[in-house]
């Protein structure tokens, strides 16, 4: 489906963002279509079902690449750290 038109699932419009000097698809999950547990790259914390996030991936990837993060790590994504460490009472998924 090309970036910019409604698709036909769950999620909602896509949109490019550029980071890292890579192109990037990103789209924004309602809570209401937010079904499965998914683990933040971000902040590798878990984003339970029924959680707004944004979901990413680079422009050349497939859906397989797809990322799921929380709205504010995206928006923090350039200030953290590559080496983030789970904190001891967060779930392994």
């Amino acid at each position: 489906m090309p970036v910019g038109h409604e698709s036909t699932d769950r999620y909602g419009l896509d949109r490019m963002e550029t980071w890292q000097g890579e192109e990037w698809v990103v789209r924004q999950v309602g809570g209401g279509a937010a079904a499965k547990h998914y683990r933040c790259p971000g902040c590798d914390q878990e984003i339970p079902p029924g959680v707004a996030h944004v979901v990413a991936w680079q422009e050349h990837m497939g859906a397989d690449d797809r990322r799921h993060w929380h709205k504010a790590c995206w928006n923090a994504r350039d200030r953290r750290s590559a080496k983030l460490q789970r904190s001891r009472n967060a779930p392994r998924h």
